[in-house]
């Protein structure tokens, strides 16, 4: 943290909540400070109402929860019996204690497409905010789940439009209109070009190293940093994900500063 200095943390694993220090991670994390902006993701086998609270004071400020399905299909898909029935029960409850921290993370499968629109609704039903991510191959090594085929990324434009038209004032919809544009494009064309892994985002390890990403396993040392750059980042080719992270920050910093500002400068007629 000393060293790098991000601006976001994302806590992530494997499944994060499987550690018996994750509260003390989340607090060296924060450091008592409002930054950096800390995102927690999980599927939530582990969550409990009282671990939720006990990490919001830790600090943080996101809870991302996996869903694939809007119904019991999600236990199948993640081998995990009895796990939407936990979320069902315990999102609607914290919710309503009103923090506004919780987004449901779907990742956008060819087993999915269907349900583009109905794991909107279930947020909305859940009273949480939703971001949808992109299925990578090099994660699982199963290209089977990647929507390729023209009547699949017909179906993937038309749930979008869909979803899109239905976007108000809220951060219902966390993900922008030019990222929805970009997952569209990363399907379209079966992956996406100019990753800047290791340069504007990196993973570090549970043991303390650096890797550009989480698909990325190249190993550096804290002190090596400036060699990852070089040897990495500077020749990587690979466009096989887009993933949250990197949908974000493939965007130049004036964009990025716009999409999350534009929406409290806007000046209306005040007679």
């Amino acid at each position: 943290m000393e060293e790098l200095r991000p601006c976001v943390v994302q806590i992530s694993g494997g499944e994060p909540l499987m550690r018996k220090d994750v509260v003390e991670i989340v607090r060296e994390v924060k450091n008592g400070t409002s930054l950096p902006y800390t995102i927690l993701v999980s599927n939530w086998s582990h969550m409990t109402a009282e671990k939720y609270l006990e990490l919001r004071r830790a600090g943080v400020d996101q809870f991302s929860v996996s869903l694939d399905f809007p119904d019991d299909r999600h236990d199948d898909f993640r081998v995990y019996p009895g796990l939407y029935r936990q979320l069902e029960d315990l999102i609607p409850r914290l919710a309503k204690l009103g923090h506004d921290d919780i987004v449901l993370n779907s990742c956008i499968t060819s087993e999915n497409l269907g349900e583009i629109e109905a794991l909107a609704d279930k947020a909305r039903e859940w009273g949480v905010n939703l971001c949808y991510s992109a299925y990578s191959a090099r994660r699982t090594g199963c290209r089977d789940y990647f929507p390729s085929s023209p009547k699949q990324l017909a179906e993937l434009n038309a749930r979008l439009d869909r979803v899109e038209a239905r976007r108000d004032s809220s951060n219902w919809l966390v993900n922008t209109p030019s990222t929805i544009r970009a997952t569209r494009h990363y399907f379209a064309n079966g992956g996406t070009p100019g990753c800047k892994a290791g340069l504007r985002f990196l993973v570090v390890t549970a043991d303390g190293a650096l890797q550009p990403c989480s698909m990325q396993f190249q190993r550096y040392s804290l002190e090596e940093r400036g060699r990852m750059i070089r040897e990495f980042t500077a020749a990587n080719r690979c466009d096989e994900c887009y993933v949250s992270i990197r949908s974000y920050l493939d965007k130049s910093f004036p964009q990025l500063l716009w999409e999350n500002v534009s929406g409290f400068l806007s000046v209306t007629d005040s007679k």
